[in-house]
């Protein structure tokens, strides 16, 4: 008798550029988290992450908020520029991505990654996310503007840098943004105690950005999740796969683009 399909799982992982900075990661299945960390090291810690939440038999897509294709030795790659191009507005534009910035010894981590997956789990490098696709996918993601598409907002979320009360403002906004999407389509539930159960103000230096990288992860795994319930008509695909793409879901009507 043949085995039947299992539902399937949306990862995210917020990829530190460098192996030697932890990484978040958020595990999302049948519309609830399962699993979220801000303490990922290595790429083969993180490959193991992956590996422990798949379906034996049944799609998944891992979505990665770092660049996972970087053939430009210097400069900025096409997909970062077009992007930047329609997101700046929202201060969404992307960091310039090249192998002279990125690369140690020669290797960019997210092509790393990538070729891991590819190898040890047989996943494919996606630039689109097929509705409700069967497939083992992989591709690479963007919070900020998602986060503009999401929630509808006129402006990112700025909890990445300035003054810590001011980060600690944003994250806690962050917090009630993702804790409102367990009533959204697809939901995210499960997300009580992680994002009401966690005092802001008590949160400081490496905690506190194990906080952040978790959130970003989540939102990563969600918009694996919202992209394949929605299919590739609620997404933009910012460049290619050879040059490097980035899907961001698009704008809601709310927004405004």
């Amino acid at each position: 008798m043949a085995r039947k399909t299992e539902s399937p799982v949306f990862i995210g992982i917020d990829l530190a550029w460098k192996a030697s900075n932890p990484s978040g990661g958020a595990v999302i299945r049948e519309g609830r988290l399962i699993a979220s960390t801000g303490t990922l090291g290595s790429n083969d810690e993180i490959v193991a992450f992956v590996a422990e939440h798949l379906p034996q038999k049944g799609g998944a897509v891992v979505a990665v908020d770092a660049p996972l294709r970087v053939p430009n030795q210097t400069g900025s790659r096409p997909c970062d520029a077009a992007l930047s191009a329609d997101w700046r507005r929202y201060h969404a534009g992307a960091l310039p991505a090249n192998r002279t910035r990125l690369a140690e010894d020669g290797v960019v981590r997210g092509e790393a990654l990538v070729a891991g997956l590819v190898q040890e789990l047989r996943f494919a490098e996606a630039t689109t996310i097929p509705r409700r696709s069967q497939a083992r996918l992989v591709c690479e993601v963007f919070p900020h503007p998602a986060h503009v598409s999401l929630f509808g907002l006129e402006r990112i979320l700025k909890y990445k840098r300035g003054a810590v009360d001011e980060r600690r403002m944003e994250l806690a906004r962050y917090q009630q943004l993702l804790r409102g999407l367990r009533k959204a389509s697809p939901p995210l539930k499960g997300t009580k105690k992680l994002l009401t159960g966690v005092d802001m103000t008590k949160l400081r230096g490496r905690g506190l950005k194990e906080y952040e990288d978790m959130l970003d992860a989540i939102t990563c795994a969600y918009v694996a999740a919202y992209l394949w319930e929605q299919g590739p008509k609620a997404a933009i695909t910012y460049g290619t796969l050879a040059e490097g793409s980035i899907l961001v879901p698009i704008l809601s009507k709310k927004g405004g683009m």
